[in-house]
């Protein structure tokens, strides 16, 4: 099982080193590349995804109340540990809260499990999103602003996720040539969101302390009891069961290391968080999957 599933992660360490290698011969601008996944690529593909649906309402739920689950006791636990180390919790409670479900986990799930296991990724990602543009700014602006609010309004992927379960709610039949473009777009999201994966880790610099090791224990170790414990309340079983787990203890999303600079917040944890817990999820996500059955 260890084996398959590395075989499996295999295509995604590859377009990763691509990124990596490419970004040290010819520099990429990787704010710009992240812009062009999430605010074009990836829209395409969540819309499409959701609009072919076959997911039954109930298993949206669920698996949108285990989600909901994981990033609140990812949130108690990470401001109780900053709190009683009294560092910053700005910099450093996003990157253990919300994990690469998008730019890993999609890729990640639809070699593993299809399309099947990609949509229920994707739902899962869609909630995660709304928590990053929502919770996340709070998080690192210190509460409601202008400037947060305005972000979460403008936000691609947001309107792609509204858009998408509306027309699927109401069953709204849209031209062929429009999902055929959706389609033909959101099939470059995955690659290159494992591709800007590697362009972030090449410009990263890495320092490890007792507070990056927790926040890594934090992402991974308590990522999977959490999202165990909501798969298991949630009575999700299955395909089901295992995406959730599988995603809960993903290493933590690249954007978290990016979002607090847009708001001129330096976080000394969360570039080493993300990159470390991206090495290790080379060992990791196969345990992932071995133990989520």
């Amino acid at each position: 099982m260890f084996i398959q599933s590395f075989i499996q992660l295999l295509p995604i360490l590859v377009l990763t080193l691509g990124g990596y290698l490419m970004d040290k011969i010819y520099p990429i601008d990787e704010k710009l590349l992240v812009k062009l996944i999430s605010d074009f690529f990836m829209p395409l593909l969540i819309f499409h995804s959701l609009y072919f649906s076959d997911l039954q309402s109930s298993l949206i739920f669920n698996i949108t109340g285990a989600t909901t689950l994981v990033v609140a006791l990812s949130t108690l636990v990470s401001y109780l540990y900053a709190k009683i180390t009294r560092i910053d919790m700005r910099g450093f409670m996003p990157a253990n809260i919300f994990m690469n479900s998008g730019f890993l986990g999609i890729p990640l799930m639809k070699l593993w499990g299809g399309v099947a296991a990609m949509n229920l990724i994707v739902i899962f990602d869609q909630v995660q999103t709304i928590y990053i543009f929502t919770l996340g700014i709070l998080i690192i602006t210190g509460g409601l602003s202008t400037k947060s609010i305005k972000t979460m309004l403008l936000s691609p992927i947001l309107w792609s996720i509204f858009l998408g379960a509306f027309v699927l709610i109401f069953k709204i039949k849209l031209p062929q040539p429009i999902l055929t473009t959706c389609e033909f777009g959101g099939s470059a999201a995955p690659p290159m969101a494992a591709f800007a994966l590697g362009v972030s880790l090449s410009s990263t610099k890495v320092h490890v302390n007792r507070h990056v090791l927790a926040g890594i224990f934090i992402r991974i170790v308590g990522g999977f009891a959490f999202g165990y414990l909501g798969a298991t309340l949630f009575g999700l079983e299955g395909l089901g069961k295992t995406v959730v787990i599988v995603a809960s203890s993903l290493p933590a999303a690249v954007f978290t290391s990016v979002l607090p600079l847009r708001y001129g917040v330096h976080s000394e944890f969360a570039p080493s968080i993300v990159i470390v817990s991206t090495i290790l999820g080379i060992f990791t996500i196969p345990l992932a999957f071995m133990f989520a059955v």
